[in-house]
Protein backbone atom coordinates (compact mmCIF):
# COMPACT_ATOMS: atom_id res chain seq x y z
CA UNK A 1 0.00 0.00 0.00
CA UNK A 2 1.56 3.52 -0.98
CA UNK A 3 2.43 5.10 2.31
CA UNK A 4 0.22 8.21 1.33
CA UNK A 5 -2.90 5.87 1.42
CA UNK A 6 -4.80 4.68 4.78
CA UNK A 7 -7.90 3.40 5.25
CA UNK A 8 -10.30 5.00 6.30
CA UNK A 9 -10.53 3.93 9.97
CA UNK A 10 -6.83 5.38 10.35
CA UNK A 11 -8.10 8.77 10.32
CA UNK A 12 -7.68 10.53 13.50
CA UNK A 13 -10.66 12.82 14.57
CA UNK A 14 -10.35 15.49 17.02
CA UNK A 15 -13.71 15.30 19.39
CA UNK A 16 -15.05 18.60 21.03
CA UNK A 17 -14.51 19.03 24.36
CA UNK A 18 -18.07 19.10 24.96
CA UNK A 19 -18.79 15.76 23.55
CA UNK A 20 -15.57 14.74 25.96
CA UNK A 21 -17.25 16.44 29.06
CA UNK A 22 -20.80 14.87 28.15
CA UNK A 23 -19.21 11.52 28.22
CA UNK A 24 -17.49 12.06 31.18
CA UNK A 25 -21.01 13.05 33.03
CA UNK A 26 -22.79 10.17 31.66
CA UNK A 27 -20.61 8.08 33.03
CA UNK A 28 -21.14 9.74 36.96
CA UNK A 29 -25.17 9.95 36.20
CA UNK A 30 -24.73 6.00 35.30
CA UNK A 31 -22.26 5.05 38.14
CA UNK A 32 -24.49 6.79 40.71
CA UNK A 33 -22.35 9.14 41.41
CA UNK A 34 -24.35 11.91 40.35
CA UNK A 35 -27.58 10.61 41.92
CA UNK A 36 -31.33 11.18 41.13
CA UNK A 37 -32.51 14.62 42.39
CA UNK A 38 -29.36 15.51 43.47
CA UNK A 39 -28.01 19.13 42.39
CA UNK A 40 -25.34 18.46 39.35
CA UNK A 41 -21.65 20.24 40.46
CA UNK A 42 -21.61 23.69 39.44
CA UNK A 43 -19.88 25.00 36.22
CA UNK A 44 -17.13 26.52 37.73
CA UNK A 45 -16.51 22.48 39.48
CA UNK A 46 -17.27 21.32 36.48
CA UNK A 47 -14.77 23.18 34.45
CA UNK A 48 -11.80 22.74 37.24
CA UNK A 49 -12.67 18.80 37.29
CA UNK A 50 -12.10 18.29 33.80
CA UNK A 51 -9.66 21.58 32.55
CA UNK A 52 -12.11 22.46 30.65
CA UNK A 53 -13.80 25.91 29.93
CA UNK A 54 -17.18 27.03 30.73
CA UNK A 55 -18.78 27.04 26.72
CA UNK A 56 -17.75 23.28 27.01
CA UNK A 57 -19.00 22.59 30.40
CA UNK A 58 -22.31 24.70 29.31
CA UNK A 59 -22.53 22.68 26.13
CA UNK A 60 -22.63 19.62 28.05
CA UNK A 61 -25.41 20.40 30.53
CA UNK A 62 -27.62 21.68 27.78
CA UNK A 63 -27.26 18.28 26.06
CA UNK A 64 -27.74 16.51 29.47
CA UNK A 65 -31.21 18.62 29.52
CA UNK A 66 -32.11 18.06 26.55
CA UNK A 67 -31.92 14.29 26.70
CA UNK A 68 -34.15 14.35 29.80
CA UNK A 69 -31.03 13.36 32.04
CA UNK A 70 -31.06 16.88 34.13
CA UNK A 71 -33.30 19.85 34.83
CA UNK A 72 -31.78 23.05 34.07
CA UNK A 73 -33.45 25.91 36.04
CA UNK A 74 -32.72 29.31 35.11
CA UNK A 75 -31.42 30.63 38.61
CA UNK A 76 -30.40 27.39 40.50
CA UNK A 77 -28.38 24.70 39.96
CA UNK A 78 -29.00 21.86 37.56
CA UNK A 79 -30.79 18.71 39.38
CA UNK A 80 -29.95 15.00 37.67
CA UNK A 81 -33.69 13.46 37.31
CA UNK A 82 -35.24 10.27 38.05
CA UNK A 83 -34.73 7.69 35.01
CA UNK A 84 -37.23 4.96 34.48
CA UNK A 85 -39.13 4.42 31.26
CA UNK A 86 -42.10 6.49 31.30
CA UNK A 87 -39.56 9.97 31.57
CA UNK A 88 -37.54 8.25 28.70
CA UNK A 89 -40.66 7.16 26.67
CA UNK A 90 -41.60 11.10 26.81
CA UNK A 91 -39.03 11.87 25.69
CA UNK A 92 -40.07 10.72 22.08
CA UNK A 93 -43.38 11.97 22.39
CA UNK A 94 -42.65 14.88 19.51
CA UNK A 95 -40.45 12.18 17.23
CA UNK A 96 -43.58 10.24 17.47
CA UNK A 97 -45.83 12.56 16.57
CA UNK A 98 -43.58 13.11 13.20
CA UNK A 99 -43.27 10.09 12.43
CA UNK A 100 -47.23 9.85 12.29
CA UNK A 101 -47.47 12.47 10.45
CA UNK A 102 -45.45 11.56 7.56
CA UNK A 103 -47.16 8.94 6.16
CA UNK A 104 -50.60 7.98 6.97
CA UNK A 105 -49.47 3.65 6.96
CA UNK A 106 -47.78 4.68 10.38
CA UNK A 107 -51.06 5.45 12.42
CA UNK A 108 -52.07 1.98 11.47
CA UNK A 109 -49.07 0.56 12.53
CA UNK A 110 -49.43 1.85 15.95
CA UNK A 111 -53.35 1.04 15.94
CA UNK A 112 -51.80 -2.81 14.88
CA UNK A 113 -49.11 -2.48 17.65
CA UNK A 114 -51.65 -1.15 20.05
CA UNK A 115 -53.75 -3.86 19.40
CA UNK A 116 -51.48 -6.77 20.12
CA UNK A 117 -49.82 -4.79 23.17
CA UNK A 118 -53.60 -4.82 24.33
CA UNK A 119 -54.19 -8.42 23.82
CA UNK A 120 -51.53 -9.71 26.05
CA UNK A 121 -52.37 -7.07 29.12
CA UNK A 122 -56.36 -8.01 28.87
CA UNK A 123 -55.15 -11.52 29.50
CA UNK A 124 -52.87 -11.11 32.19
CA UNK A 125 -55.81 -8.48 33.96
CA UNK A 126 -58.10 -11.54 33.90
CA UNK A 127 -55.29 -14.14 35.62
CA UNK A 128 -54.46 -10.92 38.38
CA UNK A 129 -57.48 -8.81 38.92
CA UNK A 130 -58.98 -8.33 42.52
CA UNK A 131 -62.32 -7.27 43.63
CA UNK A 132 -61.01 -4.09 44.02
CA UNK A 133 -59.48 -3.91 40.84
CA UNK A 134 -62.70 -5.46 39.32
CA UNK A 135 -64.39 -2.54 40.88
CA UNK A 136 -62.24 0.32 39.80
CA UNK A 137 -62.87 -0.80 36.32
CA UNK A 138 -66.56 -0.83 36.96
CA UNK A 139 -66.24 3.01 38.18
CA UNK A 140 -64.22 4.41 34.85
CA UNK A 141 -67.18 3.01 32.83
CA UNK A 142 -69.55 5.06 34.92
CA UNK A 143 -66.96 8.17 34.79
CA UNK A 144 -66.97 7.45 31.03
CA UNK A 145 -70.15 7.39 30.57
CA UNK A 146 -70.69 10.53 32.40
CA UNK A 147 -68.59 12.49 29.71
CA UNK A 148 -70.97 11.53 27.15
CA UNK A 149 -71.49 14.23 24.75
CA UNK A 150 -67.80 15.44 25.55
CA UNK A 151 -65.14 13.65 23.14
CA UNK A 152 -62.27 15.00 24.33
CA UNK A 153 -63.27 14.05 28.48
CA UNK A 154 -64.80 10.43 27.17
CA UNK A 155 -61.64 9.55 25.38
CA UNK A 156 -59.63 10.54 28.33
CA UNK A 157 -61.60 8.49 30.08
CA UNK A 158 -60.95 5.61 27.94
CA UNK A 159 -57.73 5.99 28.61
CA UNK A 160 -57.92 5.47 31.91
CA UNK A 161 -59.63 2.31 31.98
CA UNK A 162 -57.38 0.57 29.53
CA UNK A 163 -54.28 2.07 31.57
CA UNK A 164 -56.24 0.49 34.43
CA UNK A 165 -55.89 -2.33 32.51
CA UNK A 166 -51.87 -2.05 31.58
CA UNK A 167 -50.94 -1.50 35.71
CA UNK A 168 -52.48 -4.82 36.63
CA UNK A 169 -49.74 -6.84 34.85
CA UNK A 170 -47.67 -4.97 38.17
CA UNK A 171 -44.86 -4.05 35.30
CA UNK A 172 -43.56 -0.15 35.18
CA UNK A 173 -42.22 -0.62 31.53
CA UNK A 174 -45.67 -2.21 30.21
CA UNK A 175 -47.61 0.72 31.97
CA UNK A 176 -45.05 3.30 30.60
CA UNK A 177 -45.30 1.87 27.12
CA UNK A 178 -49.39 1.64 27.21
CA UNK A 179 -49.12 5.27 28.49
CA UNK A 180 -46.93 6.55 25.24
CA UNK A 181 -49.10 4.57 22.80
CA UNK A 182 -52.40 5.68 24.37
CA UNK A 183 -50.92 9.11 24.17
CA UNK A 184 -49.92 9.27 20.62
CA UNK A 185 -53.25 8.24 19.33
CA UNK A 186 -55.07 10.47 21.57
CA UNK A 187 -55.15 13.61 19.18
CA UNK A 188 -55.77 11.77 16.24
CA UNK A 189 -58.74 9.67 18.28
CA UNK A 190 -60.45 13.30 19.50
CA UNK A 191 -60.70 14.37 15.90
CA UNK A 192 -61.49 11.23 14.25
CA UNK A 193 -64.11 10.27 16.35
CA UNK A 194 -67.72 10.19 14.64
CA UNK A 195 -70.70 11.67 17.05
CA UNK A 196 -72.55 8.20 15.68
CA UNK A 197 -73.48 6.38 18.48
CA UNK A 198 -70.62 4.41 19.03
CA UNK A 199 -70.03 5.66 22.04
CA UNK A 200 -72.64 3.86 23.91
CA UNK A 201 -71.86 0.98 21.85
CA UNK A 202 -67.86 1.66 23.51
CA UNK A 203 -69.27 1.63 27.27
CA UNK A 204 -71.27 -1.88 26.70
CA UNK A 205 -67.90 -3.66 25.55
CA UNK A 206 -65.66 -2.03 28.07
CA UNK A 207 -68.04 -3.62 30.70
CA UNK A 208 -68.10 -6.75 28.90
CA UNK A 209 -64.38 -7.09 29.10
CA UNK A 210 -64.67 -6.21 32.92
CA UNK A 211 -67.29 -9.06 33.08
CA UNK A 212 -64.72 -11.70 31.23
CA UNK A 213 -61.76 -10.32 33.90
CA UNK A 214 -63.78 -10.75 36.93
CA UNK A 215 -64.87 -14.33 36.26
CA UNK A 216 -60.96 -15.02 35.51
CA UNK A 217 -62.22 -15.87 31.56
CA UNK A 218 -58.61 -15.19 29.94
CA UNK A 219 -59.42 -16.13 26.54
CA UNK A 220 -63.19 -14.76 26.75
CA UNK A 221 -61.35 -11.32 27.85
CA UNK A 222 -59.35 -11.58 25.13
CA UNK A 223 -61.42 -12.31 22.36
CA UNK A 224 -64.06 -9.28 23.71
CA UNK A 225 -60.36 -6.92 23.84
CA UNK A 226 -60.10 -8.27 19.70
CA UNK A 227 -63.63 -7.22 18.97
CA UNK A 228 -63.39 -4.15 20.80
CA UNK A 229 -60.16 -2.55 19.46
CA UNK A 230 -61.07 -4.25 16.11
CA UNK A 231 -64.31 -2.07 16.47
CA UNK A 232 -62.75 0.83 17.35
CA UNK A 233 -60.27 0.67 14.95
CA UNK A 234 -62.91 1.03 11.95
CA UNK A 235 -64.85 3.69 13.74
CA UNK A 236 -61.95 5.88 13.92
CA UNK A 237 -61.17 5.60 10.49
CA UNK A 238 -61.73 9.13 8.76
CA UNK A 239 -64.41 9.58 6.53
CA UNK A 240 -63.35 10.18 2.71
Amino acid sequence: MDSGTHAKGDKIVRRKLSEQVLERLHEMIRTHELKPGEFMPSERTLMERFGVGRPAVREALQSLHNSGLITINHGERSRVNELNAASVLSKSDELARLVLDSAPANLDHLKHARQMFELGMVRVAAENATPEDIAELRGLIETQRSKLGDATAFISTDMAFHRKLASLANNPIILSVSDAMLGWLFEYHVSLLHRSGSEDVTLAEHAKIVDHIEEHDVEGAVEEMRRHLERSRIVFEPRD
